[in-house]
């Protein structure tokens, strides 16, 4: 349960957001808080938020532009809305989510009716024998588990050449601001979910970039929390080094306090509008000049900064960001055997009707049925994995130290201390690049890499917009600095107010 004082500052920054279109009773652009204090007075019930919900994923993820973004719905959410109104009746609020309608990302295990699956048809058809670490503390919050979205299969390590927002059981997710454009991943369907208002908030999770980046690309709030902070039993794995949940918001506000039931922690007092004031703020040129709009987008954020008081530092130099892509792609193959064969065989144990109980298993499924699962690209990241030796072998010892020197030592830690910063900043990603089953996803753009290798805590908000589609701005830093990086993107989201609602374009100009 929140504190008075943790309650009182999170009622003040949720008092300066934008009021929600349609009317205080609409879902459409409520925030978290809105929602929870509509509850609180009664104005409506947690059965009619699911209600509104539900109708909305009707109209716009399954009816008129197909967004494609929720993957199943959960069949006893308007059961579990009624049990949270009873609940709220007679012994009051458990806190900031009591029945409170939010989505969580299809590698997430929920023990109950809804499968968990990674978009894979090699897990279709069987449910986890056990709710996930954080689900488990979103159940104990009253937060209502409306259902969970779509994603790139396996969390985009399939191949080399995917196309970011399909799997085979959930299709494609499209992009709510121009249909045609792809809204990044893996965590796509929570952040289109979330853009479009089909939640107040969802989880994602993230490896490198699979918050930061669709969050960025569709004109929400993601937070890349330190690795560790958030419970990690219970996701379908790629690498339990970089692996991590993280929030995803319609603003820093709702972030920040889905971030808080998500640790445990309290993020109210870095809500301060005048949280820029006397910070030491460093520019990561190198994420720069690969769309001369971002850099002019990002100029803008600079010179917006200045005026909020921070002390901009132009140009630091990390003497490792070019070096660190190929040691963290060998090394997350490593890990990817490892940690999907010992997930894979626990699950297959509790569940007997589990088809699939290692990374073999998983590649043969894949093969038997490359119509349905391989029509656009194929799964030579597997393949490779699947060739790799134990994580006690020499060469991935030796991958870990070098990525570790890389990352940190070298990387990060170098830069912050040698330059006395609070954070770094830089672009979160381009705008939204068009779906491509031919190409596949666009080159990588922005600076998601270094923190996703050290572990280190990242946080993307909305800046504005580059040829109609959104573009966000990043601060990451050292670990378990999430305070300092929220009370920064909340002054600068004060500052320059970015978010505008999609419109759902069938295409806007190139």
């Amino acid at each position: 349960m929140k504190s008075r004082r943790e309650f009182l500052e999170i009622s003040f920054a949720a008092a300066l957001q934008a009021a929600p279109p349609g009317g205080t009773d609409s879902v459409v652009e409520a925030s978290l808080t809105s929602l929870g204090e509509g509850l609180a007075v009664s104005r409506f019930t947690s059965v009619q938020l699911v209600e509104q919900y539900l109708a909305r994923i009707g109209e716009l993820d399954k009816g008129g532009p197909l967004l494609n973004s929720v993957i199943e719905l959960n069949p006893d959410a308007l059961a579990i809305a009624g049990a949270m109104d009873a609940e709220r009746a007679a012994k009051g609020s458990r806190g900031p989510l009591h029945g409170i309608p939010i989505l969580i990302k299809d590698n997430i295990d929920t023990a109950d009716k809804m499968m968990t699956t990674a978009g894979s048809l090699a897990l279709a058809g069987s449910s986890a024998p056990k709710d996930a670490g954080l689900v488990l503390r979103l159940r104990d919050a009253g937060a209502i588990l409306l259902g969970k979205t779509n994603l790139s299969e396996w969390a985009n390590f399939r191949s080399r050449h995917s196309t970011s927002g399909w799997s085979g059981r959930g299709g494609q997710t499209r992009h709510p601001y121009a249909l045609d454009r792809n809204p990044s991943g893996s965590s796509s369907g929570s952040a289109v979910a979330v853009a479009a208002s089909l939640c107040a908030a969802a989880v994602g999770t993230e490896t490198d970039g699979s918050v930061i980046s669709p969050a960025s690309v569709c004109g929400i709030v993601g937070i890349k929390p330190t690795v560790g902070l958030i419970p990690g039993s219970g996701i379908i794995p790629i690498s339990h080094r970089q692996d991590t949940a993280g929030p995803m918001a319609r603003n820093v506000t709702d972030a920040a306090l889905f971030l808080g039931v998500l640790t445990g922690a309290s993020y109210g007092r870095a809500l301060d509008r005048r949280g820029l004031k006397g910070a030491r703020i460093g520019v990561l040129r190198q994420s720069f000049g690969f769309d001369p709009q971002v850099d002019q987008l990002m100029q803008s954020a600079l010179d917006t900064m200045k005026q909020l008081g921070a002390e901009v530092i132009d140009p630091v130099k990390f003497p490792t960001y070019s070096k660190l892509g190929d040691p963290e792609g060998q090394a997350l193959r490593w890990e990817f055997k490892a940690d999907l064969d010992a997930y894979l065989a626990a699950r297959g144990t509790a569940v007997k009707s589990l088809a699939v109980k290692s990374l073999k298993d998983v590649i043969d499924f894949n093969e038997r049925n490359r119509d349905r699962e391989m029509p656009y690209f194929g799964q030579e990241t597997f393949i490779e994995a699947e060739a790799l030796g134990p994580l006690t072998s020499r060469q991935y010892r030796s991958l870990l130290e070098r990525l570790d020197d890389l990352s940190r030592h070298n990387g990060i830690d170098k830069v912050m201390i040698d330059h006395n910063l609070d954070a770094m900043v830089g672009p979160s990603d381009g705008p939204a690049g068009l779906t491509d089953y031919a190409k596949g996803d666009r080159p990588d753009e922005g600076c998601c890499t270094p923190a996703a290798v050290a572990g280190y805590p990242h946080i993307t908000v909305p800046a504005g917009f580059v040829r109609g589609l959104p573009v966000g701005l990043s601060f990451f830093g050292s670990p378990r600095t999430e305070v300092k990086l929220i009370r920064y993107a909340f002054a600068f989201e004060q500052a320059v107010n970015a978010r505008r609602p999609p419109e759902y374009l069938a295409s806007v100009p190139a």
